[in-house]
């Protein structure tokens, strides 16, 4: 197994609701590299307030600066814990991938907790990555989630919602976004 970065940062993947499945990259990328998978106790009915103190306890039962690579619900996870953690400082950047519109009329009700959208900018660097046809989120909202966040913006094109289905495989061009971050990042 390797990794693509210095064991000095740990890698840290947030999937989005009802988690990813093994072609989804998140997963080929645990298997392949070794990142750690934030495990979530519900992904049927995520509370974001759960959601957001499990990250805290993953992130304080390991001393090593954490890169967060979040897809779909993950990313307004990462939005809506550093606007509140204490641990928001030791994270050194973020890959936010496929940002779901949760307040989008359509959403299910089981993301209905995850309103509104939290705006703030991060306190740490991150890229945005959004799909011009992603069914969960229009191209313009997207853009504006990952403005507001203060993140880069790498729009892919026709991809979906970036996940297993897109045809992505282990997406090598994603690990490039995450290692062009870990450069960027603060120690």
């Amino acid at each position: 197994m390797t990794n693509a970065f210095p064991r000095s940062w740990r890698v840290l993947l947030l999937p989005g609701w009802l988690d990813s499945l093994p072609a989804h990259w998140q997963s080929r990328w645990q298997t392949l590299h070794g990142f750690d998978k934030v495990e979530q106790d519900d992904w049927r009915w995520p509370r974001r307030g759960d959601w957001m103190a499990r990250l805290d306890e993953v992130l304080l039962a390991d001393h090593r600066p954490p890169l967060l690579v979040a897809h779909s619900l993950g990313c307004q996870l990462v939005a809506s814990w550093a606007a509140h953690s204490r641990q928001a400082e030791r994270v050194g950047g973020a890959l936010l991938v496929a940002p779901p519109d949760t307040e989008r009329a359509d959403m299910p009700p089981q993301l209905f907790n995850w309103r509104p959208v939290t705006r703030e900018q991060l306190p740490f660097a991150s890229i945005a990555v959004i799909s011009s046809n992603d069914p969960y989120c229009a191209n313009e909202r997207g853009r504006a989630m990952a403005t507001a966040w203060g993140s880069e913006i790498i729009d892919i094109g026709a991809r979906g919602h970036i996940n297993g289905e897109s045809g992505l495989g282990d997406w090598p061009e994603g690990l490039a976004l995450l290692r062009r971050i870990a450069e960027r990042a603060k120690r």
